[in-house]
């Protein structure tokens, strides 16, 4: 059970981070700048296990890997939204957030309710009701669950790196 904080639809990139905490040298250091500009103090009100609820392309503007990186930062579970800019959902895997499309939840939420997610059944449920949203095939849940696809690349070249070099020996 996490809290929810809801965001407006068409919710851009630079209003995630904006491109001057870019500069800063860790995802660490940028997280604490998160949602700045339209609240001041959701960084210190997010918790692990918080969800950001948005309504229909979230993420859009520019192509920054941070935007979803700070998010899962602060330990936000998931963003779930009516739907998503494509480079925006792409970074997110890479990274290992997911991002639910749940057309019917924004209407019906917001911000400070709690809400529960199942990755694996693709339910979300608040306020005593249940929505469906897209259910992610299993590769993708292997992919989040090994931490995003860089990791799950890497991890896999190690297996792989391990298993040419066992029989040299």
């Amino acid at each position: 059970m996490g809290n929810i904080f809801k965001f407006h639809n068409d919710l851009d990139t630079d209003q995630i981070i904006a491109s001057q905490y870019l500069l800063l040298p860790t995802i660490e250091e940028m997280k604490v700048h998160a949602f700045e500009s339209l609240d001041a103090e959701f960084a210190s009100k997010a918790c692990p296990g918080d969800f950001v609820v948005g309504g229909e392309n979230f993420g859009c503007g520019s192509s920054r890997e941070q935007a979803p990186s700070v998010l899962k930062a602060l330990g936000i579970k998931a963003v779930v939204a009516k739907s998503f800019a494509r480079i925006f959902y792409r970074n997110a895997i890479n990274i290992g957030l997911p991002v639910i499309v749940c057309k019917d939840l924004y209407d019906q939420v917001e911000s400070g309710d709690t809400m529960e997610l199942s990755l694996s059944e693709g339910i979300v449920k608040t306020g005593g009701s249940e929505y469906s949203c897209t259910k992610l095939p299993p590769y993708m849940q292997s992919i989040l669950d090994k931490g995003g696809l860089i990791a799950s690349l890497n991890e896999m070249e190690s297996t792989a790196h391990h298993g040419e070099s066992g029989g040299d020996q």
